[in-house]
């Protein structure tokens, strides 16, 4: 008790001394007026002190800066949440939502290394789908094969155990029905998993952008894509418009698959395979059917072989970066298959 009282009667002649040598008092003040002045003082601020204690005389603190918070797991970035779990869930196979706005219930992993595939990219854990997924690779492994003489193929990204958004890499692959497969053969001996990290796709696309490069292509590419694309279950499959452009120049006899042959951006080391939704999975919403024709006139890569495609120029003000879409942004379902054990 003796110390605080000494502390107070320090800070209070601190406060004292500080108040009679500022400007509070006229210059021309007696030593009187100012001894009544300090007075006064000393005694205000011995009584703030022992009401209120040592933080009535201190100026109030700043507010503590506090990171941004998620009220609840629906406000979390829905990308972090999927990416981070490492397992299906339970019960039927299930494609939710579309195949940029989804998940996937139930789904099951492609094997790593089969007779005639092996999955690539092991760490990213992107190897999982719905069961027609599984099932039509393992068997355009097989097509492929004897179509190209290749020893089989080497399948990329597929989705993640539970679809949904990831951290990196795609739009969509979130409800188990898209897979990326590279444009080479499969080496004839099994990869290690080093080997699977490190080794990098071929690019087939020339420097110009408007061709194939003819030191890469080769007849068993397009063999590779018309196996892939000849399959009813078959959606889209997504290349770069130069790959297109081939295929259209290059294919003979039945050209029907070639409607399923889309240009898009980039897709030059790999293709994207998109299938439909699966019979009886009422939830999974597919997209607009194709336009009709094989989509080889001048008109269909007026767009795609454009200066602002092939060689864009960076805006005047890059654009700001969009917010992570949250959980509760995906269809409702896909919060019980995030939760699911």
């Amino acid at each position: 008790m003796w110390q605080k009282a000494k502390g107070i009667r320090l800070a209070t002649k601190d406060f004292w001394d500080r108040m009679t040598a500022g400007p509070g008092l006229p210059q021309n003040a007696g030593s009187a007026s100012r001894a009544k002045a300090g007075r006064t003082l000393f005694g205000i601020a011995t009584a703030m002190l022992m009401l209120f204690g040592w933080s009535a005389l201190a100026a109030p603190p700043l507010p503590a800066h506090k990171p941004p918070q998620h009220n609840s797991l629906l406000d979390r970035p829905a990308r972090d949440l999927f990416g981070a779990v490492k397992t299906p869930s339970a019960g039927p196979a299930k494609a939710i939502g579309t195949y940029a706005d989804g998940c996937l219930a139930g789904a099951v992993a492609l094997p790593i290394t089969g007779p005639t595939w092996q999955v690539m990219r092991l760490s990213r854990n992107r190897n999982w789908g719905d069961p027609a997924l599984v099932r039509y690779l393992k068997a355009l492994s097989v097509r492929a094969a004897r179509a190209t003489g290749w020893p089989g193929i080497l399948v990329g990204d597929m989705a993640q155990p539970r679809g949904g958004p990831a951290v990196s890499g795609h739009a969509s692959h979130q409800i188990g029905l898209d897979a990326d497969i590279w444009l080479e053969a499969m080496p004839l001996h099994t990869l290690s998993r080093e080997e699977r990290e490190t080794i990098a796709a071929n690019n087939v696309v020339a420097a110009n952008k408007r061709d194939v490069d003819r030191t890469v292509w080769t007849p068993a590419h397009a063999a590779f894509i018309k196996a892939a694309a000849n399959d009813p279950q078959v959606a889209r499959i997504f290349v770069n418009a130069a790959i297109k452009k081939e295929l259209c120049r290059t294919a003979t006899g039945d050209r029907s698959w070639l409607h399923r042959i889309r240009p898009w951006y980039l897709h030059n080391e790999h293709i994207h395979v998109r299938l439909l939704c699966p019979p009886g999975e009422t939830s999974c919403k597919g997209q607009p059917p194709i336009p009709p024709g094989e989509g080889c006139s001048p008109a269909d890569f007026s767009y795609w072989f454009s200066d602002k495609v092939l060689h864009p120029k960076p805006p005047p003000v890059p654009p700001k970066p969009r917010p992570p879409k949250p959980l509760r942004a995906l269809p409702a379902a896909c919060q019980s298959v995030l939760t699911a054990r």
